[in-house]
């Protein structure tokens, strides 16, 4: 039985992150929502189509900004982060369109540069992820899914495309994006572009934003053929690139004192994925395959006038899996694997004797079941297994392979027919993180018997009630990592931490005919080796995030195709710790958001969309809880923009 539920904690989710659209056909609005799909998988945080359309983010803190339990640190795309359940994305396993995502180059940089507007889907399983989410996936797994040409063409249809710009007023940023899509016998073909441009952007004081210009180009192509026996091919081709001046370090406004350096240098970061899949769309009880292959590299170039410094991640990587249906539910089993590699090449050119050179290469072979099961009208579980065979090479020649052994279960049982409770639990192994690109050491040296794995233990119990049309969530969860790796320059190729990560949120929504409002809150405790987290010494682990309430509100009217909506952030102060002066740090200080938009589509012009925002309305002067550095004196924070105007379009054809 196939079965749709609301997501435990985040489920005021799907009545308040509602879409609209409106139908050619019979001008009727539909409320879009988010949804829980199959048996088990009531731990899944999932934004479709709809949903991205009306958030219409710009980047991941617009896409993430109504859910507390997931944070984005800084306001320039190309050095945000994002943590779920108060943990650092490289800790979850990290997928495009299937293809794995290796990407950890720079501390001060993005780990992955993201352009929204290519996303059709976006999933988030925090903690508790199913075996098939990959390996690595030591506190969740994260995936983005881009757009086909099923999602863009009418049924029926041969031929479309649609063009959008837009203007922002704060930074004069101006970006204009567009499409063209097509299909003819079993064949379709899809060809995206984007290009982003502005001037430097001012917070709510009115001062400026260092380095937070905006020089973006994206694009993604696909082809595909589909037989006419099911059989599907399809080769995709993603390319973002953000090249600019940004801070000094990327992630932070300023240091005051300390050595001089310059307040900016240029940053040119391309991340690229090339995915060939095979599929059937005609699947039988017995044969539902995916067959994925898949090369994703990320570059990253800083320039100064005495030194650049190159870094490179690329991971190879596939799948080949298939999906047994089974009276009661579904069987997914196959085996997956990856070739990643992270190489350095320092130059400093008034003394070419300084030059270094490093690389780490990783390799992993993966088995993997999960069953998904409905066994009774109430009673639902899921668990899975994965076993991981793991070679690591250091910048030294010297290799030693690992392996290790994963496990999940989660189940969901209808109290009653209107109330169910969830849980979930599950014990990662992680083996052996590749380090990061910029501070690789070719003199290290590694233990004979290699480095400790790490290894993830997550869970979370929830529950949720509906009365009517209000619903009723809540939720409770912890994250434990130990021996993440986390090496450094001078310390050696072996530093490893313990991160845990605890919280709860509730969650209240509220649906009726043409709209919704949803209220979210969060409270989340980190811990990095058993001391109140700090963003410094938590980099790639963690950062002190504390509590945050969201509160979104959406409206259509859908006689005259207006959509007005809202949403607004309270973050609230926060303690912080120093572990430099083993004493408190600076009082990560309290900000309230809000943001307005309105969307209308003439009933007369229905392939033409206009949309107006209001972002930060209140003109708050504050950076981000996620960002880096809020705790130290001496460290300016990247502010975040202040009251910015936006207007848009979207013409299809």
């Amino acid at each position: 039985m196939r079965r749709y539920t609301s997501l435990p904690l985040m489920l005021s989710v799907c009545g308040a992150t509602a879409a609209f659209g409106q139908s050619a056909d019979d001008g009727e609005f539909n409320l879009g929502t988010i949804v829980i799909d199959t048996v088990s998988d009531t731990n899944e945080l999932a934004y479709d189509q709809d949903d991205l359309t009306r958030v219409d983010p710009t980047d991941l803190q617009d896409l993430f900004r109504t859910e507390p339990t997931v944070s984005v640190g800084s306001s320039i795309p190309a050095s945000q982060k994002l943590y779920v359940n108060g943990i650092e994305e490289t800790n979850l396993a990290y997928s495009i369109d299937g293809g794995r995502q290796n990407n950890k180059i720079f501390h001060h940089n993005a780990t992955t540069l993201v352009d929204p507007e290519l996303l059709k889907a976006v999933r988030v399983e925090p903690g508790v992820a199913p075996a098939g989410a990959g390996p690595g996936a030591l506190a969740g797994a994260i995936a983005f899914e881009t757009k086909d040409v099923a999602d863009l063409l009418e049924d029926g249809d041969g031929f479309g495309g649609y063009a959008s710009p837009e203007v922002s007023s704060n930074g004069d940023t101006t970006s204009l994006s567009g499409a063209v899509y097509g299909r003819s016998g079993g064949f379709e073909y899809l060809a995206f572009g984007k290009t982003a441009d502005g001037d430097i952007r001012t917070d709510g004081d009115g001062d400026d934003i260092v380095g937070s210009g905006t020089d973006l180009q994206s694009g993604l192509g696909k082809v595909a053929y589909e037989a006419t026996g099911g059989d599907r091919i399809e080769l995709s081709f993603e390319r973002v690139n953000d090249d600019a001046a940004r801070p000094y370090r990327a992630n932070i406004g300023q240091i005051t004192g300390g050595r001089p350096v310059p307040l900016t240098r240029n940053y040119d970061i391309e991340r690229t994925n090339l995915i060939l899949t095979y599929s059937d769309s005609s699947p039988t009880d017995l044969y539902d395959p995916t067959v994925r292959l898949a090369f994703s590299d990320t570059d990253l170039t800083v320039t100064e006038p005495d030194q650049t410094i190159f870094g490179s991640t690329d991971s190879l990587n596939g799948e080949v899996s298939n999906t047994f249906t089974l009276p009661n539910g579904t069987v997914t089993a196959g085996i997956d694997f990856y070739d990643d590699t992270a190489t350095l090449d320092y130059d400093y050119l008034p003394d070419r004797s300084f030059d270094e050179t490093g690389e780490e290469s990783l390799r992993n072979i993966g088995l993997f079941a999960q069953a998904r099961l409905d066994l009774s009208d109430a009673l639902r579980l899921s668990y899975g297994a994965r076993a991981d065979f793991q070679d690591f090479t250091g910048t030294d020649g010297n290799a030693f392979d690992d392996e290790g052994l994963s496990g999940n279960v989660s189940v969901d049982y209808d109290v009653t027919p209107d109330t169910t409770l969830s849980a979930g639990y599950s014990r990662v192994w992680g083996g052996v993180l590749l380090a990061e690109n910029f501070i690789i050491n070719p003199a290290w040296t590694y233990p004979e018997d290699g480095i400790d794995p790490a290894t993830g233990r997550n869970i979370y119990l929830a529950a949720r009630t509906d009365i009517g049309s209000l619903g009723l969530s809540g939720k409770v969860f912890r994250s434990e990592i130990e021996d993440a790796r986390l090496p450094d320059y001078r310390l050696g190729s072996a530093v490893t931490r313990n991160v845990e990560s605890e919280g709860f949120e509730i969650g209240v929504d509220y649906g009726w005919s043409n709209g919704s409002a949803r209220l979210a809150y969060a409270s989340i405790d980190t811990e990095v080796d058993g001391r109140q987290a700090d963003s410094d010494l938590g980099r790639y682990l963690t950062a002190p995030l504390g509590e945050r309430l969201t509160v979104e509100v959406i409206h259509t009217f859908a006689d005259i195709g207006l959509t007005i909506g809202g949403d607004a952030e309270f973050v609230f102060e926060e303690d912080s710790y120093d572990p430099y002066s083993d004493a408190p740090g600076q009082t990560l200080d309290s900000y309230t958001v809000v943001n307005v938009f309105t969307e209308y589509t003439p009933r007369q012009f229905s392939n033409v969309v206009f949309r107006g925002e209001i972002n930060n309305l209140l003109d708050e002067t504050y950076a981000s809880r996620a960002t880096y550095g809020q705790e130290y004196p001496g460290v300016v924070p990247l502010r975040e923009p202040g009251r910015t105007f936006e207007i848009g379009a979207t013409f299809r054809f």
